[in-house]
């Protein structure tokens, strides 16, 4: 028996409980992983809440991402051994100390990279390289908005745009987090407590505005989002920390310029293993080169997630923040 995180019915942070449970043995196609470290995300809340609902029903346990080393594999998987470190992003059921695996999901960690970097990492930054290599394809000379740069996929982002050649704009909601942006690749960050970011990034762009408007913020940053953008520019909304945009107004496309609008994951954009290895290597390579830096800001314990939960919807936590099992 190992350790794991339970949602027995779905609600507030108190209703992650740490319980003993059997991870099980691997069968074909899978493999058997002890968990090092956990990655923590925003989308862990909306599958908490019940906002989305887990494929698996209830109970389940929470999490997409996290890092460990092989212990078993099971049958057709050649490429995997005992020993082996490894990091994956999905499926559901991080939050454990052990978990089983469909062993295609598993990239191989490189040396020079912790496990907690890598546990921290897969996530946000394969989001942020779906973003800003495939959804749109920034180039240098691009213009761009990022809400929430001061959070896990957001300084990622902005040292990743920067190196890409684009101009980067990003909003937070304190000095301090308008700071560590500005220290992550960002030319440009504006409180957004403090000042009206639409108008601002009119003022920063001379009234160009923005080629993209990449968007995990939902309910307080909608409409004004659509007003940062250029005519024909892009609407990225990929995450709703506020809550959701309600009432979705697609007249507002014309009327502000003909744009274009978008609701992605990262789960589509890797579906394929192929796509996955690609999206990890990009990844990987930028970390281990220096272009990237994954800073762990936050470490809780496995048994603290509820705690954790409660200081990143109180928006406490900044960059990358890990369970621990």
């Amino acid at each position: 028996m190992t350790k794991a995180i339970l949602v027995s019915r779905t609600g507030g942070p108190e209703v992650l409980e740490l319980k003993d449970v059997d991870p099980g043995k691997p069968a074909k196609d899978e493999a058997l992983i002890a968990q090092t470290a956990i990655g923590l995300n925003f989308i862990d809340v909306y599958f908490r809440t019940g906002l989305y609902p887990s494929p698996a029903g209830l109970p389940f346990t929470p999490g997409n991402e996290g890092a460990g080393r092989v212990l078993e594999v099971g049958e057709g998987v050649d490429w995997l051994k005992p020993g082996d470190r490894v990091a994956y992003a999905g499926p559901l059921g991080a939050y454990a100390e052990q978990r089983v695996m469909p062993a295609d999901r598993l990239v191989k960690v490189p040396d020079g990279i912790s496990d907690e970097q890598a546990a921290g990492m897969m996530l946000k930054g394969m989001t942020a390289w779906y973003l800003l290599r495939r959804t749109h394809p920034v180039k240098p000379g691009d213009t761009i908005l990022f809400h929430a740069a001061a959070g896990g996929v957001g300084l990622i982002a902005g040292q990743w745009a920067k190196h890409l050649g684009a101009t980067v704009i990003g909003t937070a909601g304190s000095a301090d987090k308008v700071e560590l942006a500005l220290a992550h690749g960002y030319d440009h960050v504006i409180n957004y407590r403090e000042q009206d970011f639409a108008a601002e990034v009119k003022k920063l762009t001379a009234g160009a505005l923005c080629d993209v408007v990449y968007d995990s913020v939902g309910k307080d940053t909608y409409p004004g989002s659509l007003d940062c953008l250029r005519p024909f520019g892009l609407f990225v909304s990929f995450g709703q920390s506020s809550g959701p945009i309600e009432n979705f107004n697609l007249g507002l496309l014309a009327q502000k310029g003909s744009l274009f609008a978008t609701r992605p994951t990262l789960f589509t954009y890797i579906a394929k293993r192929e796509d996955l290895e690609t999206a990890a290597s990009e990844l990987f390579g930028l970390v281990a080169s220096g272009v990237i830096d994954i800073q762990v800001n936050q470490k809780y314990a496995l048994a603290e997630a509820g705690r954790a939960h409660s200081d990143l919807e109180a928006r406490k936590t900044t960059g990358t923040t890990v369970l621990l099992p």
